[in-house]
C-alpha cells in the first residue's frame, strides 16, 4: 500500500503573491487546494464580489470582510503553515499570521523565498499528510515575489506530492 502524499491538501487566503502562487502552483502540481477568503471574496485587485472565488471556487468565504479572520481560519484550519517571503518585506498580514501560528500552537516556518532547501527539511519532519496553509506578502507589498514563490513550490513538487 502506498504511503500518504506529504501533502494533501494547500490552502491560502486567495490574495495576490505568495497567496494565489500557492494555489496556482498546487494546481500544476495535482494537489488539491482550499482556505478561506474574505466575505466576497475581496482581494486588493478583485474588490468586487465574486472576488477570488472567480477564480479559485474551492475557496470559502469566512462571515467577514475583513482579511484577519481569513488569515486565522487558515492557520486554524491547517496542520502547518508555510510563510514565503523575501528580506526587507514588511507585511502586516504575514506578521499576524506568524502570531496566530504561535498562538495557536501551530508548526511554522517562516522563510526567505529563495531557500528551498529549508522548506524541504521542514516538511520531511512534519511528515505526511498535511494540510498546509501557504502566506507571505500580497504583490503590492513584493512585486515579483507571486512568480518567486509559484518557481520555488514547483521546483518543490516531488517534496510537496510524494
Amino acid at each position: 500500500m502506498a504511503s500518504a502524499p506529504r501533502v494533501v491538501r494547500i490552502v491560502s487566503g486567495g490574495q495576490t503573491g505568495v497567496d494565489r502562487a500557492a494555489l496556482d502552483a498546487a494546481r500544476t502540481l495535482g494537489l488539491p487546494i482550499g482556505g478561506w477568503c474574505p466575505a466576497g471574496g475581496w482581494a486588493e485587485d478583485l474588490t468586487e464580489p465574486p472576488g477570488v472565488r472567480e477564480r479559485f471556487p474551492e475557496l470559502r468565504e469566512t462571515p467577514s470582510a475583513d482579511p484577519a479572520q481569513r488569515t486565522e481560519w487558515n492557520v486554524r484550519d491547517s496542520d502547518a503553515t508555510l510563510v514565503l517571503t523575501r528580506g526587507g518585506v514588511r507585511s502586516p498580514g504575514t506578521a499576524a499570521t506568524v502570531e496566530i501560528a504561535g498562538r495557536l500552537d501551530k508548526p511554522h516556518l517562516v522563510v526567505d523565498v529563495g531557500e528551498p532547501a529549508l522548506v524541504e527539511g521542514w516538511l520531511r519532519q512534519l511528515g505526511r499528510g498535511l494540510v498546509l496553509n501557504v502566506a507571505g506578502p500580497r504583490e503590492s507589498q513584493a512585486p515579483g515575489i507571486g512568480r518567486d514563490v509559484r518557481a520555488m513550490l514547483l521546483f518543490l513538487g516531488d517534496v510537496l506530492s510524494r
